[in-house]
């Protein structure tokens, strides 16, 4: 039964083309001069795509794809404004995307219950705690948790005025970043919700304190996974290296490798997407 729910969802995608490029230059350590040199691709053109304005030529994005070690493929799709996403089915609970508008794009917040219940499992809590109420489903009264997967504010704004009024309840955060009165959670740690299993997963990169989360049923061991992937994985790119690129790099990979490809990633930012599309198409996954 559970294999025939499909969350529709409509969410922008977090990167466009020159957020992709501004991102892999800066992964690779490269100038727009010198990839403009390494991969013959005029300057101009290369500047141009950074301010989104596209005039590059399928040739063109390979050539940078391959200077920049990237997925020729997710490149082109992006530039073509096609980059494909799944649909999102076999979760065998309800998921609960929470958007809220951050810049030109969203940021996201997740309730994870089971579908018979009116309570559930928060995922960040989005930028401020009223737009958090305008976006709450009307069949789930209180979350029973909160996880919270880095500390930056488009994620945990809504925390702190969420508590006050809600009342208090568990709050689990990153190891290594303060959150008043929550719980740390280091890697491998698991912990249960009814048929629900969250287990933490330390991911590093993105920022020096971050953690993802997946979500299963034991009870349903061939449903799909639900990975809470923060800033550390988007559907077409990934979060930006604020902190170490190569262990974003590294985080990034071991998420893509440890994980089973019908699992459903729901992102920090844009549209949900899953590890088997991630694996084929996006730019950072080689």
């Amino acid at each position: 039964m559970y294999n025939k729910r499909v969350v529709i969802e409509y969410a922008p995608l977090e990167d466009e083309l020159g957020d992709v490029l501004d991102k892999a230059m800066r992964h690779a350590s490269l100038t727009e001069q010198a990839l403009a040199e390494r991969s013959s691709v005029s300057l101009d053109k290369i500047r141009d795509a950074i301010d989104y304005r596209y005039d590059l030529t399928p040739e063109e994005l390979t050539r940078l794809a391959d200077t920049l070690e990237i997925k020729a493929a997710g490149l082109t799709a992006l530039a073509q404004g096609r980059y494909p996403l799944p649909e999102i089915a076999g979760l065998p609970f309800c998921l609960y995307p929470l958007r809220f508008q951050h810049g030109i794009g969203v940021a996201n917040a997740y309730i994870v219950a089971d579908c018979c219940q009116s309570t559930g499992i928060l995922f960040d809590t989005g930028t401020e705690y009223t737009q958090l109420r305008r976006v709450w489903p009307k069949n789930i009264k209180k979350p029973e948790a909160i996880f919270i997967t880095h500390c930056e504010t488009e994620h945990t704004g809504g925390l702190n005025d969420f508590l006050r009024s809600e009342g208090q309840m568990p709050v689990f955060c990153p190891e290594g970043k303060c959150v008043p009165g929550a719980v740390a959670l280091g890697e491998g740690a698991r912990l249960t919700f009814g048929r629900l299993e969250v287990q933490a997963l330390k991911t590093p990169g993105h920022c020096e304190s971050h953690n993802c989360y997946v979500v299963t049923v034991p009870s349903a061991p061939t449903a799909a996974p639900l990975l809470i992937s923060g800033d550390t994985l988007f559907a077409g790119s990934t979060g930006a290296a604020f902190f170490c690129r190569q262990k974003l790099a590294t985080s990034l990979r071991r998420v893509l490798d440890q994980l089973p490809e019908n699992t459903v990633v729901a992102p920090g930012h844009g549209p949900l997407t899953t590890i088997k599309n991630e694996r084929r198409f996006n730019p950072f996954v080689e």
